[in-house]
């Protein structure tokens, strides 16, 4: 292995890496790693690119390798002196498996098996309000994009493609079959091509699949081909736009057509003797220079049991950009993939939000100096990965306000929309999660969080974080509090009442001293008729931050009239 190859498997797996110029977080090793090679090819626009097959549903899972981390690399090297173009390629083109999870997302599923093996691009929206199964799924990913990234990324198509540039491509692969068949069979052990294969899929016109014709002649032209269908038996020409190559033959022909000069793949296909190496023999006969590539590992759904799957477009595993952007920024996002080097998984959740809104803060306090790890590398790690988290430009000179995500969701619940911008912004300044004189980004991020938490604890939230605070008890509740906790309650009530500051640590400090003498049952059920009298519940969110978000007058009258 040379030395260039270590370097590379070390910034695959290692956070940060150890050079003679010091510490470098994994993405700046590797960028310079790339910038090496990239400069030898002596081109003025060097090209990166990511690819997606729209076989379902469009996880986020497939942000990590395929754009965030071009993207945070093409902005790297940019500012390093060289140009680049970022595409997105969409292989539209692909056969429809008619996976269970597929034909349910269909009204009729046992309807919809008819388009099994059909291209992607031609399957209907399963609502049929859209005009493809590839619009539809694409819905919840595609307008994201400049959410997640500058603005820079150019989305294309294999459908488009084989309409244009790739066309000249496929008549040169029709032409040179027989050679193109020699090194693809070094890469199929016991099931070799057998001579006059033709690399070509044509869409049967009877049937409309693109996963069941054989290609059996080539016109003169190199323009259309001939071809049987397995499925229904038909027998036609079809033009070299109405198809595609095979598949490790169609990803050079994107490198082709692109010019692609870095492109990271999954790691399926990055084991010696697999569909990357076979690609890059192939890329050789066309005399394209294989792309610059990095594996990376897949990105898993962590549910709310502990139990993880992978995340899977055609089986419908995980969550989309769209949803992620409901309850979080996209700046956390981005975070969480780039302190993690591209060969470990990453396991996300939607109901693990608000943990990783407390990671984001403590590499923001990390940056900004006001907390360290204590360790080097864990401290640049956490610094870099929050520096690139920002999409445009750099992070705000002074260290911005940390609102708890689990705070803002109380107060988002409790509190009218209309009431956010400012008493929301009241509450948290008396809480001591907002500062006196917020600046313009304080507010908002405070002002985004705000629906986003809400929706939170809406689909996401454990039970007792959804709440709704009672405008009053009802007869029924206070007749189920004994009356020795009603006295306690009472009790309480006029301790708070004496708090010369009202914020979550006068508050945490006056429960604790309250019930320091009580036994641990007596505790448990003070508690239970405390959240009653609240929200109509046995239990909620932590009492100190609740009763800190409410009015200190309507917390006291609350309690003091039970």
């Amino acid at each position: 292995m040379s030395v260039a190859e270590i370097r590379r498997e070390r910034f695959l797996r290692e956070p940060v890496i150890r050079t003679s110029d010091g510490i470098k977080h994994w993405i700046d090793a590797l960028a310079d790693w790339l910038e090496e090679r990239l400069r030898k090819r002596s081109k003025e626009v060097l090209v990166f690119n990511g690819g997606l097959s729209v076989s379902g549903l469009q996880h986020v899972g497939r942000l990590r390798g395929e754009v965030i981390i071009p993207e945070v690399l093409r902005r790297i090297l940019t500012k390093r002196g060289l140009k680049i173009k970022q595409y997105l390629t969409l292989y539209t083109q692909d056969a429809w498996k008619g996976k269970e999870s597929q034909l349910k997302a269909f009204k009729d599923p046992e309807k919809a098996k008819k388009y099994i093996g059909w291209p992607l691009i031609r399957v209907p929206d399963p609502l049929g309000e859209l005009s493809s199964w590839v619009e539809r799924f694409w819905l919840d990913f595609g307008p994201y994009l400049h959410e997640f990234t500058d603005g820079q990324v150019e989305v294309v198509s294999t459908t488009d493609m084989y309409r244009g540039k790739l066309r000249a491509f496929v008549k040169d692969v029709l032409k040179r079959r027989d050679e193109v068949r020699k090194v693809v069979n070094k890469y199929r052990g016991r099931k070799p091509y057998p001579e006059g294969w033709i690399p070509f899929e044509p869409i049967c016109s009877r049937c409309g699949r693109i996963d069941s014709t054989e290609a059996l002649e080539v016109d003169d032209d190199y323009e259309n081909v001939r071809y049987r269908c397995r499925n229904c038996g038909n027998e036609d020409w079809a033009s070299i736009e109405e198809g595609k190559l095979n598949w490790r033959i169609e990803w050079v022909g994107v490198w082709w057509a692109l010019g692609v000069d870095f492109e990271p793949y999954g790691k399926d296909h990055a084991t010696p003797g697999g569909s990357r190496d076979s690609a890059n023999e192939i890329a050789g006969l066309f005399g394209v220079a294989p792309p610059e590539g990095i594996p990376y590992e897949w990105v898993a759904l962590r549910r709310p049991d502990g139990s993880e799957a992978d995340m899977s477009s055609s089986d419908f595993v995980g969550f989309t950009p769209r949803e992620w952007l409901e309850v979080a920024h996209p700046e956390i996002l981005r975070f969480l993939f780039l302190r993690v080097p591209p060969m470990r998984k990453i396991s996300l959740g939607l109901h693990e939000v608000p943990n990783y809104y407390n990671l984001y803060y403590k590499a923001e306090r990390i940056y900004y100096g006001a907390e360290s790890s204590g360790k080097d590398e864990e401290d640049l790690l956490m610094k870099r990965s929050y520096e690139l988290s920002y999409i445009r430009g750099n992070p705000p000179e002074k260290m911005p306000a940390q609102p708890p995500y689990g705070h803002v969701a109380i107060l988002a619940q409790i509190l009218p929309e209309s009431m956010w911008r400012e008493e929301a912004l009241k509450r948290l300044k008396r809480s001591g999660h907002m500062p006196e004189n917020p600046t313009s980004f304080d507010i908002q991020r405070l002002m985004t969080l705000l629906p986003r938490a809400k929706r939170w604890a809406q689909l996401y939230a454990p039970s007792y974080m959804r709440i709704k605070i009672l405008e009053e008890i009802s007869d029924e509740i206070l007749s189920s509090i004994p009356t020795e906790y009603r006295d306690k309650l009472r009790e309480l009530g006029r301790i708070l009442e004496s708090l010369s500051e009202w914020n979550e640590d006068s508050i945490k400090s006056a429960l604790i001293e309250y019930t320091r003498d009580w036994s641990n049952k007596e505790r448990k059920e003070f508690y239970k008729y405390f959240y009653k009298v609240f929200t109509g519940r046995d239990s909620g969110p932590r009492a100190a931050p609740l009763l800190a978000l409410l009015d200190k007058e309507f917390v006291v009258k609350r309690l003091t009239s039970i």
